[in-house]
């Protein structure tokens, strides 16, 4: 079972940690994909999608549901390209810190 990490503001920053990691395995799988040269059905989902997740990481601590609803998207969308796997992992990591959905 996962724990969310509680979150401690990063020194001078005033952003929660978890965020900011957030934001930066979003940032670079979004670079990747962007620099991918393969033609791929659903980038313009995979793109969409990613700039959703970076929205509500900007916001503040986003809705868990939601961070994991745009990661199976995200991962429907890329997630047999090889090449985008680390990032993607780092994404599905850095929505994981965020802890279990809480139930309805």
């Amino acid at each position: 079972m996962l724990k969310s990490v509680e979150p401690r503001l990063v020194a001078g920053s005033g952003e929660d940690p978890r965020v900011t990691e957030l934001r930066a395995a979003v940032s670079r799988l979004r670079r990747e994909l962007a620099a991918h040269p393969a033609e791929l059905s659903d980038r313009a989902i995979a793109d969409d999608e990613l700039a959703s997740l970076d929205a509500m990481a900007l916001s503040g601590v986003p809705e868990v549901r939601r961070l994991r609803r745009s990661l199976l998207v995200i991962a429907g969308s890329v997630g047999s390209v090889s090449a985008l796997g680390v990032a993607m992992t780092q994404v599905r990591r850095a929505v994981e810190i965020f802890g279990e959905p809480s139930p309805r």
